[in-house]
């Protein structure tokens, strides 16, 4: 079965012609997933689907899983992680930090779900309910495309290397986070147990992980709670040398043309590939509603794992 699409940008398509409240059968789902496989990031639009609709769909893809940090999930779909500034304004308040002065609800850097677990989920599906104008826009970054754009040396050089990933409230603690412009709001917090999270130990990555379903190389370096190579004495490696290594394959994920920034509308729906992508929130602005409802596909590889374990 072929479907239409079109490019989102550098990465990424829009599937069209697609009614994703009708029931999906067999020939529409092995299409969806072969799409899903070979872009990682796939987008829907002007979609008029519920709760009941979202969960359905996202079920063709795996099983759903029950996100760890609960206080975000709804209380009568425990499927559903519920992303929603402009309704609570002690709530904002939680999530509000300073960029160049400018207050900014939920700003997130490059990042993948659960990284901090050792066990990132397979995907997930966002779908947009509530979408000011101006409100936060969520970008994806191709790290399989990133990682075949790197020169032969420098895949040669990584190729064994772990990298590490310390689950820290602080921004400003994470040892590679672009902090030009940041000051935290007064109530951000300092530990996962002041806004009910449950903490994590560092967790343990191949610089270069294959993907357990394409097989692409996909390079695993993203700026959230990123820290240290673990074994970079095993390679001759001093501190500083890792250090300008960690920061130049960082640099080199971050360029645009590896990356798709979604502008949401109501009725948007997109899925991406969490073995393969890595995404961010620009953050929303004070006062402006947004609610996303986002659905979880359960990763059923162990891509890293946790230093105690």
């Amino acid at each position: 079965m072929n479907l239409n699409v079109r490019p989102l940008g550098n990465i990424g398509v829009e599937v069209l012609d697609v009614d994703l409240r009708e029931p999906v059968g067999d020939d529409l789902k092995a299409a969806l997933e072969a799409l899903w496989l070979e872009y990682g990031v796939l987008a829907f639009r002007d979609q008029e689907m519920d709760v009941s609709h979202q969960i359905a769909f996202s079920s063709i893809f795996g099983e759903l899983a029950r996100h760890p940090l609960e206080v975000k999930l709804a209380s009568d779909h425990p499927e559903l992680f519920v992303l929603d500034t402009g309704s609570n304004p002690a709530r904002d308040e939680v999530e509000t930090s300073y960029w160049d002065g400018v207050p900014l609800i939920g700003r997130l850097p490059w990042h993948i779900d659960l990284h901090y677990t050792g066990r990132p989920n397979r995907g997930a599906v966002m779908r947009s309910v509530t979408a000011e104008e101006g409100g936060g826009n969520t970008g994806f970054c191709d790290l399989a495309m990133a990682y075949d754009a790197l020169d032969a040396a420098t895949q040669e050089r990584i190729q064994g290397l772990e990298v590490t990933y310390v689950f820290e409230m602080q921004r400003s603690k994470w040892r590679f986070a672009d902090l030009e412009g940041f000051e935290p709001g007064p109530k951000n917090p300092k530990k996962p147990s002041d806004v009910g999270f449950p903490d994590f130990p560092d967790s343990v990555y191949p610089v270069v992980v294959t993907h357990p379903v394409s097989g692409r190389k996909v390079l695993e370096v993203v700026e959230q709670f990123l820290d240290r190579f673990e074994n970079a004495a095993d390679f001759g490696l001093t501190g500083d040398e890792a250090d300008a290594l960690l920061q130049e394959l960082l640099d080199h994920v971050r360029q645009p043309q590896f990356q798709y920034i979604h502008e949401w509308k109501p009725g948007d729906i997109v899925l991406w590939d969490n073995w393969r992508t890595a995404h961010c929130g620009t953050g929303t602005p004070i006062g402006t509603r947004r609610l996303l409802h986002r659905t979880t596909i359960v990763g059923d590889v162990a891509l890293g794992r946790h230093l105690d374990a």
